[in-house]
Formats: structure tokens, C-alpha cells, sequence
């Protein structure tokens, strides 16, 4: 089982180190009057520091790194 979590990480942390975020678009009401409806796209962007996908990437190795010992 720790095994598995600590790949996990790996993956997650190796991820997280390519791309630093993403972004969306979200639609957002502007005017509703009655049968009147006017919406604009709003472009939401969520970012990560990179540090944070080294951290899970070191975590992950030391995870197998002490499975392998117990195993």
C-alpha cells in the first residue's frame, strides 16, 4: 500500500513540475431581464508553485525508497 502512495506522489509530483497550472473558461451572467440574457466568458486560471510538485516528488521517493526496506 505505501508503495502505490508513494508512486502516487511521484506521478503527481513529476506532473506538477511540467505544467504549473491550467487554465478554464466559465460563463458569467452579466444582464437577466426577463427573457433578456446577456453572458460573457470569463478565463479563470489556477496555478501552483513548482516547488510544491518537487516537494510530492521527493515525498514519493522516500516512500518507496522505505517500503522497499520493509518488504
Amino acid at each position: 500500500m505505501n508503495r502505490t502512495v508513494g508512486l502516487v506522489l511521484i506521478v503527481i509530483g513529476v506532473i506538477m513540475l511540467i505544467w504549473t497550472g491550467f487554465s478554464y473558461t466559465k460563463k458569467d451572467k452579466i444582464i437577466d431581464a426577463g427573457p433578456i440574457q446577456v453572458s460573457a466568458d470569463k478565463k479563470e486560471t489556477v496555478n501552483w508553485p513548482p516547488y510544491l510538485g518537487g516537494i510530492l516528488l521527493i515525498g514519493g521517493i522516500v516512500i518507496v525508497a522505505s517500503s522497499k526496506k520493509n518488504a
